[in-house]
């Protein structure tokens, strides 16, 4: 097995890690602060550099790179601004990723070859305030009238939601089905009579990417809308996510990254008792556990990307990198805290945020507990 990564990975990373430092890092307090999303620098710029198609081929405006590529783009945003990196990842893997997938050809000239090149954003529609981790308990409407569908219902949570153009959202198309075969997709974009934006979430964590409810009343699409085929909502959603969560891990493992460099900067500067304080057991051991911990997500994470660019079957790799990594984003962000001592408790320093980015990594694109019972679930068969 070769764990070395390919130089267009290593170009790959070294190119983000430029963006991200010289133009994310100094506004990334700010902007949290301000609970604002600057498209121009958190999108925009995305696209010049090639990375809101980045898995796609260059025939829908993609950059024909691989899912580690992805996954190396979207923790060296996050180790700087989580936010961005969920900003890719939902774009990516939520927004577009489905139409790549189950998209008739017109479907994708029109809406995912817009979306690849980075002239608008994507988001994806599923969860709603009783149905969350069962997502088979959809309750928004789908009813087919003539040559449209009619949408009815709302989605809650939704990232990117307000400023995505093209919305990928689950609907219940027969209601007489099981509940997980009655669900269909839809490509429904913005600024379409009957939909419309709710609440604004005010957010613990990533606050300077948008969260916001989709609102349907008797919304109309066309019947060319339908993405897949009636009925197979569900199966559209499971894919997606299993692709989500690798973007999810990936984010977890940058926000992990960027806390550890920040301990451990802190750590051989900050004297006390006439010493670094990376001297004290205590602390160093920290920092091992830290960086042990990191690789072994990198790993995970790394694994599952190279699974999904291969052909393989991985929801199971994606789960365990995704639980895995997000419970060392937590970990390592409070230990990060931990040796900072008070000024890590401090908005002058920038681990209060990553610790607050990293409790979002363990709830969405399912939580981990659900992780766990898919893991252990999968096992057991």
């Amino acid at each position: 097995m070769i764990f070395e990564l390919t130089d267009e990975h290593k170009l790959m990373r070294q190119m983000v890690r430029d963006f991200s430092e010289a133009e994310l890092a100094p506004s990334a307090a700010e902007r949290d602060e301000q609970e604002r999303f600057d498209r121009a620098l958190m999108f925009n710029r995305l696209a010049e550099l090639g990375l809101t198609g980045i898995i796609f081929p260059e025939e829908y405006g993609g950059a024909g790179a691989d899912y580690i590529s992805y996954a190396i783009a979207v923790e060296e945003l996050s180790r700087v601004c989580a936010s961005t990196g969920v900003t890719l990842s939902a774009h990516l893997s939520l927004g577009a990723n489905p139409l790549f997938l189950f998209g008739t050809e017109e479907q994708k000239q029109c809406f995912l070859k817009p979306l690849a090149e980075g002239r608008t954003l994507g988001a994806f529609g599923l969860t709603e305030s009783g149905a969350g981790s069962d997502a088979g308990g959809t309750k928004t409407t789908a009813v087919k009238d003539g040559d449209t569908w009619v949408l009815n219902g709302s989605k809650n949570f939704i990232t990117n939601g307000g400023d995505a153009e093209t919305y990928i959202v689950l609907a219940r198309s027969d209601k007489t089905a099981e509940k997980h075969r009655g669900i269909s997709a839809f490509i429904v974009e913005k600024n379409t009579p009957g939909f419309s934006f709710g609440k604004k979430e005010r957010k613990m964590g990533i606050c300077s990417s948008p969260t916001m409810e989709l609102v349907f009343d008797s919304c109309r699409i066309p019947t060319g809308n339908l993405l897949g085929e009636e009925g197979q909502g569900f199966k559209i959603a499971m894919k997606t996510l299993d692709g989500g969560r690798i973007g999810i891990a990936a984010q977890a493992l940058g926000i992990a990254q960027g806390a550890f460099e920040a301990a451990t900067s802190y750590a051989k500067e900050r004297k006390q008792f006439d010493q670094a304080i990376h001297h004290f057991q205590g602390v160093l051991f920290k920092l091992a556990d830290m960086a042990t911990e990191i690789e072994a997500a990198r790993l995970l994470v790394y694994q599952a990307a190279w699974r999904a660019g291969s052909g393989l079957a991985y929801g199971q790799q994606a789960a365990m990198a995704k639980m895995f990594a997000a419970d060392v984003a937590m970990r390592v962000t409070t230990e990060a805290v931990q040796v900072l001592g008070g000024y890590g408790y401090t908005r002058d320093f920038p681990l209060e945020r990553m610790m607050r980015d990293a409790k979002i990594t363990q709830i969405y694109e399912g939580t981990n507990e659900i992780h766990r019972l898919v893991i252990g679930s999968a096992l057991m068969r």
